[in-house]
């Protein structure tokens, strides 16, 4: 069995001031992601930021940033539709119009720490219906047991492809489930037949449910968007390092790490 890693560089949220090794720019970015795939990394999970660090959907910015990813390494890049929580939907959902092979797909709205995540279901359906006819790959992005259910009827309404359905199980997000393995077990016994699944668990219990994850069937995930510590009291000097982690759970628990063209295959990804 092989595992898919995804490295997640950048995040909505945190800022320099957090960890001064976050990318915010392309070309930081860019050199990140590269790194990430040279460790293992098949799969770069996208956020923009604005040349004052702030979240971003402008398209220009997408379209250089996935330019001079390509340029680096042949990772399959996914952009999140999620973006930021004072981008607004419409500005979000413009980014599939570039044609990612993936992009997230959030199906509900919700409250996100201090803040509201606005995903109107008409609005979701149309993106869900646009991203199918892009031939755009959805991540279905949940953050609570009723979101999985939302994505059910998306799929009951013909809306998703169910070969396979793609799933981020997030938890330890304010307004979304706790990062316990309760919450986790409870997420993956109700998934699909056949989904793809990776847990997102945020800050301490990032690297504890990230193994179970692996140990359950699931992907990993890593990167400064989850985790900006390395370990207790100490800051990760860049994404690397967490990369690198995850990979070597992987190994540990004698799994393979899937390459770029595994991944196409095991995603079932539309041809480019």
């Amino acid at each position: 069995m092989s595992v898919v890693i995804t490295v997640a560089p950048t995040g909505p949220i945190a800022s320099k001031t957090d960890n001064p090794y976050l990318p915010t720019q392309p070309e930081e970015i860019a050199d990140a992601v590269a790194k990430a795939y040279e460790a293992g990394a098949a799969v770069a999970h996208i956020h923009l930021r604005d040349t004052e660090h702030r979240p971003t959907a402008d398209l220009a910015i997408a379209r250089r940033t996935m330019d001079l990813i390509a340029e680096r390494c042949p990772i399959l890049i996914q952009l999140s539709t999620g973006v930021g929580l004072s981008v607004p939907f419409e500005e979000r959902a413009a980014l599939v119009e570039l044609r990612p092979r993936m992009a997230t797909l959030n199906p509900c709205s919700m409250s996100f720490g201090a803040g509201e995540f606005r995903n109107p279901p008409a609005d979701v359906r149309r993106l869900a219906a646009r991203m199918r006819e892009l031939g755009v790959k959805p991540e279905l992005e949940i953050y609570d047991t009723g979101h999985l259910d939302a994505c059910l009827r998306l799929r009951d309404e013909g809306l998703l492809d169910d070969e396979p359905m793609q799933f981020s199980i997030v938890l330890g997000v304010a307004g979304g489930m706790a990062a316990t393995p309760d919450n986790l077990l409870t997420m993956v016994r109700r998934l699909p037949e056949g989904a793809v699944w990776q847990v997102i668990a945020i800050g301490r219990a990032n690297l504890s449910l990230t193994a179970m994850g692996l140990a359950l069937g699931g992907n990993a995930r890593a990167g400064l968007e989850d985790a900006l510590y390395l370990r207790k009291g100490e800051l990760s000097p860049g994404n690397l390092p967490l990369v690198e982690r995850a990979v070597q759970l992987a190994n540990d628990l004698d799994l393979g790490v899937a390459g770029v063209e595994a991944t196409e295959k095991l995603l079932n990804l539309p041809p480019r």
